[in-house]
């Protein structure tokens, strides 16, 4: 069930920001409210999940968004089917979007902030030779970066993760002229600072959301 008394709020907060429902622990009935809130751009982590999700509600106007690790061997049944994919952080999966996918699609290259080993991700010594690698694609459209922060009650360390992807988008800048417009980072326990540290997309879960009593 949507949190219909926070949503107000939740768009004030993020004016001029877009916020990317994850519907992990939400079903089609959760996604028609926020579509019905103003909440379209509606993210998925799981391919069967967003696959039945898409299979229902493909008819409503809303701009799906994978935002979770996608496997290369399942890349076919999803590719054409999403508008944006959050989570591009290896060559084997460019390869096979190139393969399967009809139209270029908008990609964030994941980046690794947080160094995490359990997280994917680039590291951010990485991420400009593979942005560069990306030129022959014509199936790829790179549109922004996404970082994932540590979880941790540190805000201090938190916005220095954010501030890290967002130097990243100056440096890719500087050295190719190319201005990434887009920063996807900040969930639902840190998403005021990642809109501080520049944020356009904000991957938001459990704060859209109540408990059933």
């Amino acid at each position: 069930m949507i949190n219909e008394e926070l949503l107000p709020i939740l768009k004030e907060e993020t004016s001029g920001l877009t916020i990317v429902a994850a519907t992990k622990y939400g079903d089609e009935t959760d996604i028609l409210a926020l579509v019905n809130q103003g909440i379209n751009d509606i993210g998925e982590n799981r391919v069967e999940a967003f696959l039945k999700k898409y299979d229902n509600l493909h008819d409503l106007d809303i701009t799906w968004h994978f935002i979770g690790h996608l496997q290369s061997k399942k890349v076919k049944s999803v590719i054409n089917k999403i508008d944006y994919l959050h989570s591009l952080d290896r060559m084997s999966l460019v390869e096979e979007i190139q393969k399967y996918r009809n139209l270029p699609l908008y990609c964030f290259i994941e980046v690794n902030i947080a160094e995490e080993e359990n997280k994917y991700g680039l590291k951010y010594e990485e991420v400009l030779s593979f942005y560069r690698n990306l030129e022959s694609y014509d199936k790829i459209k790179v549109v922004g970066l996404m970082g994932m922060a540590s979880l941790s009650n540190d805000e201090t360390l938190i916005a220095s993760q954010f501030q890290k992807l967002k130097l990243l988008k100056k440096e890719i800048f500087d050295v190719t002229g190319n201005n990434l417009p887009y920063l996807s980072m900040g969930m639902s326990n840190d998403y005021k600072i990642a809109i501080a540290n520049g944020a356009t997309h904000l991957r938001l879960g459990s704060i859209l959301f109540r408990k059933e009593e």
